[in-house]
């Protein structure tokens, strides 16, 4: 058994207001409660002797694993084969369906002898608060009740319990078509015992779970030539998005490292304007119009909450219920992953200024047809407001779209987005008849632009380039002709496509950009961006490359784990890497893939 199973090692299970990461080998080592970004329960993916676990798994370990989701949901089953018998564990979490926060959550993980006969082991080791705090422990045959701090968790099972000091050990032999389960419960200090465990409730509740999803991908309306990766992609989503205000996180994880041993390991457990922003594109190319509305409400609450205060209208971040307050600090008792330190929680780059995200917002208001808060007179003072203060405010240097902590530059790709957001106001102002300074707007959209040509260019690259004064070429200037900043077909887009092959590109992979030419305050490197592969095949897509854009496309499902999902990035190794799986990661891939959709139905015709 590996100390630190591989970042991909891993599937994913939630419900709609938390989640957890199951690796192939039997083992829960991550969940935090009773929110995303709550503390953990276990960490063992951050520090394997300190930081807790949940194994669930057959005794014999040297089975050959095979991890699969149920077709069309967010149910994982492991299956573990050897001569002597198949065994399975399933593990799937009962999903919110009342949009109202709870503190109580469920971790349902039942297994089965499907052929001969398994002796199946079971090990729970919470470690409430990151490991910081202590537990009292209480066994009584088949429930063991855990009490820290603040919260009570209870493991209940079909077969009775034994206490390993304050932690629980277990095991059950199962013969074939046999099956048990084991249940943890946690939720707030007062939180009541559930009802007993029985096999036929565990499938009951397995069964409800199945339903629930599968009833959910058939309302999609995508009908192309990649169903399992889209709706794989589009069930990641949704597993990261809190139900109860539609905000998604960027990554169910915190701390692991963009290189292992590096320092770039941040806690990813909130949700960016910018990345909720360009959901709303890829739920409605999907026809999930319920969840990109509730994001823009969501949205349109921020801009709300900031009515009459002096400063920037919104933050590049929040925590899922809207709060802007996300200190970042060590966890210095943690090892990290793979001895990948500091081990951060919260994130520093809330305070920073990043232009950007205004054109992303206004980019989900127009895509959604949504004038901020339903189409409110009060919600589009709102927009409008911002939109006022952004004519007074674009034209300085920000820290930009990938958070560098190097200082603050002319970022071309944060002028884009700023144009973005004046184009976009426009067009609403008209299609609805709003009061606006059209005049102002205007005149900043037109300024922006020129400047943008002007100072942006490079000549000697024959491309737009990162910042003003810079020949480095950056990957997300490819969302250029998605936001029609420039038309992609134009020479000007072509030639920095171009480029960005040349520079940016190697074997169809993207980096973001090159750390050594470009400094960003931070030790060590990084691989390549998953993000920027799936918005380099849009661009390719939109560009008219359809060979060379089908061709990538297709070469990175090779580089998903063995259940579909991404992280962050893949490593010179193709490993993957950072935090675990990235929403933005997945909403790139469903653009990329309805756009080549589109392109090659073009073709056709």
């Amino acid at each position: 058994m590996n100390r630190y199973p591989p970042i991909a090692d891993h599937g994913l299970v939630g419900d709609l207001q938390t989640a957890a990461l199951v690796s192939y080998q039997g083992d829960v080592d991550w969940f935090a409660a009773p929110r995303f970004d709550s503390p953990s329960v276990f960490a063992a993916l951050l520090d394997h002797d300190r930081g807790g676990h949940f194994l669930f798994a057959p005794e014999d370990r040297s089975t050959t694993c095979k991890q699969l989701y149920y077709p069309d949901t967010a149910v994982l089953v492991t299956r573990f084969m050897s001569p002597d018998g198949v065994g399975e564990v399933f593990d799937c979490m009962p999903p919110d369906r009342t949009g109202t926060p709870t503190d109580e959550h469920v971790l349902i993980r039942g297994v089965r002898a499907v052929r001969g006969t398994v002796r199946f082991t079971l090990e729970c080791r919470p470690r409430f608060d990151y490991a910081r705090a202590t537990h009292r422990l209480d066994v009584q045959d088949s429930t063991a009740t855990f009490r820290a701090p603040d919260v009570t968790a209870y493991l209940q099972s079909t077969f009775p319990l034994q206490r390993d000091g304050t932690d629980v050990r277990s095991s059950v032999t199962l013969k074939a078509g046999e099956v048990a389960a084991a249940v943890f419960t946690v939720g707030g200090p007062d939180c009541a015992l559930p009802p007993p465990v029985t096999p036929d409730r565990a499938m009951e509740r397995f069964w409800d779970v199945v339903d629930f999803w599968q009833r959910w991908v058939r309302s999609s309306r995508y009908h192309g030539r990649w169903p399992g990766v889209v709706h794989r992609s589009a069930i990641t989503l949704k597993l990261l998005t809190y139900a109860p205000t539609g905000a998604p996180v960027a990554a169910a994880t915190m701390g692991l490292p963009e290189q292992i041993g590096g320092e770039r390991n941040w806690d990813y457990r909130y949700t960016w304007v910018r990345d909720g922003s360009l959901s709303v594109r890829a739920l409605l190319d999907l026809g999930f119009a319920e969840e990109a509305a509730q994001f823009t409400r969501w949205m349109g609450d921020r801009l709300q909450a900031r009515e009459g205060v002096d400063g920037e209208p919104l933050q590049i971040m929040y925590r899922v219920d809207g709060d802007p307050q996300v200190p970042e600090e060590i966890l210095s008792h943690l090892e990290g992953y793979q001895g990948s330190h500091p081990v951060r929680l919260g994130n520093a780059a809330s305070d920073q200024l990043q232009l950007d995200i205004y054109g992303e917002a206004l980019y989900a208001v127009s895509e959604g047809h949504q004038v901020a808060q339903g189409g409110s007179y009060h919600g589009w003072k709102n927009l409008a407001r911002t939109l006022d203060w952004l004519a007074d405010s674009w034209d300085r240097p920000d820290e930009g779209i990938w958070e560098t902590r190097g200082g603050r530059q002319d970022f071309t790709f944060s002028r884009v987005m700023a144009w973005t957001a004046f184009d976009r106001g426009l067009r609403l102002a008209r299609e609805y008849s709003r009061p606006a300074d059209a005049l102002k707007w205007t005149a900043a959209r037109d300024t922006i632009l020129e400047q943008v040509m002007e100072r942006g260019w490079n000549e000697k690259e024959q491309a737009l380039v990162q910042h003003y004064g810079s020949d480095v070429l950056d990957a997300s200037l490819l969302l250029i002709p998605r936001v029609g900043f420039l038309a992609p077909r134009t020479t000007s887009w072509l030639s920095t496509l171009d480029a960005m092959e040349r520079t940016l590109v190697s074997d169809s992979l993207v980096y973001r950009y090159d750390p050594t030419a470009s400094p960003d305050g931070l030790r060590g490197s990084e691989g390549t961006f998953s993000l920027c592969t799936f918005l380099y095949v849009d661009a390719l897509a939109l560009a008219g490359r359809t060979r060379l854009a089908r061709y990538a496309f297709e070469k990175m499902q090779t580089y998903a784990n063995h259940v579909g999902l991404f992280a962050e990035e893949i490593g010179p190794s193709g490993e993957q890497l950072g935090n675990f799986p990235q929403a933005f990661t997945h909403l790139s891939l469903i653009m990329a893939a309805t756009t080549l959709d589109d392109a090659l139905d073009q073709q056709r015709e």
